[in-house]
């Protein structure tokens, strides 16, 4: 299994996360985005969105992280990132989509870049930009997990699920482009428990490199 990253890439952060939680033996293979190393035929031909992640398990390919978290979950099943019960599971279904597909697409490399070349955003611009959807999107998800009686020392229960996979990244990207966290005490604590498990310790980027 290989598995082809970029350090600073929340969406490559959440496989790193499931892979060292689950245990599962690969591979990794930095995509340097910055060199444009995705934009290359060879890379493109494993993912014509010529994104990161993408994971290469024997002759399958393997594209967009939430779909390869569900695959890894069904191959994998052991420690599970989905509770048992249908309703828990959509819940935490729920809070992963929020952070993964509500929040985070509004801030990586390729919205940005637009933002600041083809739009003409300054810097300061830019981090109004991050700033205003991680408040929207944080606002939401601190709501989904303070207003829950199912939420423990993790997003659901005291085990790490799905959500805390997708929860850490998105995080880290808020930590480093400075945006202000005050308002979300239950996701702080939630993320300061999942710093303490080598699995999101070992595998996440310091937090100054963290930006997309």
């Amino acid at each position: 299994m290989k598995l082809f990253s970029n350090y600073k890439s929340a969406a490559s952060h959440r496989l790193r996360i499931a892979l060292a939680l689950k245990g599962v033996e690969h591979t990794v293979e930095e995509v340097q985005l910055a060199a444009g190393h995705h934009r290359r035929p060879e890379y493109a031909s494993l993912n014509p969105m010529r994104q990161v992640p993408v994971l290469i398990d024997g002759p399958r390919v393997l594209i967009q992280s939430l779909a390869i978290l569900e695959y890894l979950e069904e191959a994998y099943p052991e420690p599970p990132l989905l509770p048992s019960d249908p309703h828990d599971r959509a819940r935490v279904r729920g809070i992963a989509d929020t952070i993964a597909c509500e929040i985070h697409p509004l801030l990586t490399r390729r919205v940005v870049g637009e933002l600041r070349t083809t739009f003409g955003q300054k810097r300061e611009q830019v981090e109004q930009w991050y700033r205003h959807w991680i408040a929207e999107g944080f606002s939401a998800v601190e709501r989904l997990l303070a207003e829950d009686k199912r939420t423990g020392r993790f997003c659901h229960g005291d085990a790490p699920s799905l959500a805390d996979v997708c929860l850490l990244p998105q995080m880290e990207v808020a930590v480093a482009n400075g945006c202000p966290l005050d308002a979300y005490p239950t996701i702080r604590r939630i993320a300061a428990a999942c710093r303490e498990l080598s699995a999101f310790a070992s595998t996440s980027p310091t937090t100054a490199d963290a930006v997309e």
